[in-house]
């Protein structure tokens, strides 16, 4: 008994940065329900609105379309680097010589994507004198300023957001690793073709990281801010084809100082992201499968 109370009280220890970061944020949660039924300028006392800030919600054409360019960016850029991210895990687990060399180099653009530097580089090879453009001129082609035309800035992020797999990458490849090898013996041996083998064997074990990864996706991509802010310069252009709902979100808090009309955007966004993973969770039940 007294072992098992050294080692409650050893947790609790390791567990005490955690609860002090939960004081930091405790605070700003309820504060921010609070502020998103006022009228708060950061400057002078927030004053009772009651729901007039999500009445606004309805008629804001740029959070309208805010909205579209987050989901769109969402729905599209998720279920691809997830593909990616995959398709590379099962590459690397067949036993590629200096696997530690390569999971590194392809885990690296995962930590250094959102960091301003790298968008800052993503628009400079996407622009009108880039190196993209560099490249279709050896063909004769003059392609447009890719990050600043309105029909391709989004999937110029959409593809930076594709070349950040090495995260779920990682976790892929730990996964496909605990896979039994007998399974795969046991199908070949029955004339299963890789085909096969993938979709019945490798895609249900592996559906749980799958899902995982997917959850974890999903919330991220919600929150994306850094690449849309440097790469239109906080604006959201060209033509607000890049405007993410958390970069208007920004110009409403620190822009315009309209502090409670962007605590209910916050509060919005929770219950999207809310609601996304609720569907997540009820859909798992058909198609994530787990060992018991």
């Amino acid at each position: 008994m007294t072992a098992i109370r050294r080692q409650d009280r050893a947790g609790y220890l390791f567990l005490l940065p955690w609860f002090g970061g939960m004081l930091f944020m405790i605070v700003p949660f309820f504060a921010s329900l609070y502020l998103a039924f006022t009228d708060y300028d950061l400057l002078t006392a927030p004053t009772w609105a009651g729901l007039d800030n999500f009445r606004r919600m309805f008629d804001d054409a740029k959070l309208h379309q805010s909205l579209k360019v987050t989901i769109t960016y969402t729905v599209v850029s998720v279920p691809l680097s997830l593909i990616v991210a995959l398709a590379v895990a099962m590459v690397l687990d067949r036993g590629v010589r200096g696997l530690a060399i390569y999971r590194s180099v392809y885990y690296l653009p995962s930590l250094l994507a959102g960091s301003v530097a790298i968008v800052m580089l993503w628009r400079y090879i996407f622009g009108y004198n880039g190196i993209v453009n560099d490249f279709l001129a050896w063909f004769g082609i003059q392609g447009p300023g890719w990050a600043s035309d309105p029909r391709y800035a989004l999937s110029t992020l959409i593809l930076l957001h594709v070349w950040t797999f090495g995260s779920p990458m990682v976790i892929f490849l730990a996964g496909l690793r605990q896979i039994p090898a007998m399974y795969y013996e046991a199908a070949s041996m029955d004339g299963a073709s890789g085909w096969r083998q993938f979709r019945s064997i490798t895609l249900p074990l592996l559906s749980p990281i799958i899902f995982f990864n997917l959850v974890q996706a999903l919330i991220a991509s919600f929150q994306t801010f850094t690449q849309g802010y440097v790469i239109s310069n906080g604006t959201g252009g060209p033509g607000e084809s890049t405007l993410f709902y958390n970069l208007y979100l920004y110009q409403k808090g620190f822009a315009e100082f309209d502090m409670g009309y962007a605590s209910a955007m916050a509060w919005l966004l929770l219950v999207i992201i809310a609601g996304f993973t609720a569907v997540n969770f009820l859909a798992a039940r058909f198609w994530v499968f787990y060992d018991n």
